[in-house]
């Protein structure tokens, strides 16, 4: 009782709010320039507006997109709350707004996953509850002489959250193939055909070292990241990282992202203090109220407790399943497993009339987008999911069918091996959400690396 006493006491103590509001600023100016490049690139219709059909996640099968103009409207929406969080206007408002509009794309259609819009909707949670507009906002000019400070709790929620992203995103390469180099070596040799960096990546030791030091930056990196004497260095080798990162792949905002949230470890005043050496003067600094700091409510901590535990608990829920994650992708979503796979398949579904017996082969890319079809190809869960579709089609014509899958699927590089039962009619067998599905053929070579895909003549 008297360390969670003494904890309490600790989160909440009063900090400058400084470093809080330099990552609200930070996080709303990437989603306003994320909203741009969809509205640039028509990403809203692409992905949104011009499939037929939409992947849905369990339970939010009622989610479904608006019809236009209005979707694109929601969208624009998106963009007006995140200015607004970034200038910490009517701050409360636009960040309820801005977790929900951002939530409801999230959910619309489960081809179009990605980690880091994941990650900005567990920081746009947490947003909601933080006091991050207290300085440096509009908030703060409309209202001058309230509170400037900050418990420390808001600053330890999101270290803890980026901590808990980093640490898992080392934990979970430690896999045969990426000890071995893949598919890093895959991408990188790709990537830098005809660069001058090229003959770097032909060296397979050089390529197994770097799958090796990404490692030991997330797993020890991190916590380093917790020490005042070691913060800055690892934070540099963290750009360096990510700026890599955003070089040779097509990840979005993610590498900038990731530089925004790591700059929550250092000190909460640290933004005054570089301001002040990069002026040269002494900046004004709001005071702390006098006296002592208010103590946080036990609600506020036990939903701290709450978020922290399901935030850990949720990347290993994949121990349960008796599959290889890597080929089943059981346990793959919200588990912070990124840039780690490189899946390739090919085939198509074969629908039968049980009544007839006539058969129809069915290219995927007939029904779905080129990026629906290539995101369902590799994943049993979408796979499945199309299956149904497409018997509900033929039943919308009077046919009772069965619908076999027919896919043909290389993990890392690896030969091509069959991925689903063609046996298995998937319309008659159930989707376990907790279990390994037995019509998901387990993965025939358990290891594969740089110098087995030399041999193989990749």
């Amino acid at each position: 009782m008297s360390w969670m006493n003494s904890m309490k006491t600790r989160l909440s103590e009063a900090v400058p709010a400084q470093s809080l509001a330099v990552f609200r600023i930070l996080f709303g100016a990437l989603l306003v320039w994320d909203c741009w490049r969809f509205i640039r690139y028509d990403r809203v219709w692409r992905y949104w507006i011009a499939p037929d059909f939409h992947f849905s996640y369990p339970g939010f099968g009622w989610v479904t997109p608006l019809p236009e103009p209005w979707i694109h409207l929601a969208w624009l929406g998106v963009g007006v709350a995140a200015l607004m969080v970034m200038l910490g206007l009517f701050y409360r408002v636009a960040t309820v707004a801005l977790t929900l509009l951002f939530g409801y794309f999230f959910l619309l259609d489960a081809a179009e996953y990605l980690n880091h819009f994941y990650l900005v909707i567990l920081y746009a949670v947490l947003m909601c509850f933080l006091p991050a507009a207290r300085v440096w906002s509009l908030d703060a000019l409309i209202r001058p002489g309230r509170n400037r400070s900050i418990p420390r709790a808001a600053v330890f929620i999101l270290r803890a959250q980026t901590e808990i992203m980093l640490i898992y995103a080392g934990l979970v390469k430690l896999t045969p193939d990426w000890l071995r180099g893949e598919p890093l070596g895959l991408w990188l040799k790709g990537r830098t055909e005809g660069m001058w960096i090229e003959p770097l990546f032909q060296q397979d030791w050089l390529i197994v070292l770097a799958c090796w030091a990404v490692i030991a930056l997330h797993v020890i990196g991190a916590p380093l990241l917790l020490t005042p004497r070691t913060r800055l260095p690892v934070f540099l080798t963290y750009c360096a990282f990510h700026a890599a990162n955003a070089f040779f792949f097509n990840i979005g905002i993610f590498p900038w992202m990731a530089i925004a949230a790591t700059t929550i470890f250092f000190a909460p005043d640290w933004p005054g203090r570089v301001a002040t050496r990069l002026s040269g003067r002494q900046l004004p600094v709001p005071q702390r109220p006098a006296g002592p700091s208010p103590r946080l409510p036990r609600i506020a901590l036990l939903g701290m407790a709450v978020w922290i535990g399901v935030q850990l608990v949720l990347p290993i829920r994949g121990a349960v399943f008796d599959s290889e994650i890597r080929w089943s992708g059981d346990g793959h979503r919200l588990s912070w497993r990124m840039r780690i796979y490189d899946r390739d398949a090919v085939g198509a579904f074969v629908v039968t009339d049980r009544e007839s017996g006539d058969s129809w082969r069915v290219d995927p890319g007939s029904f779905l987008t080129p990026r629906q079809s290539d995101k369902m190809m590799v994943r049993p869960d979408m796979i499945h999911q199309f299956a149904d579709h497409l018997a509900e089609l033929w039943a919308q014509q009077g046919r009772n069918v069965s619908v076999h899958a027919e896919i043909c699927k290389s993990l890392n590089g690896r030969p091509c091996q069959t991925f689903i039962d063609p046996a298995a009619d998937l319309t008659q067998v159930p989707r376990n959400l907790f279990a390994a599905d037995p019509w998901v053929l387990p993965l025939g070579t358990p290891s594969w690396g740089v110098a087995d895909n030399r041999r193989a003549g990749f």
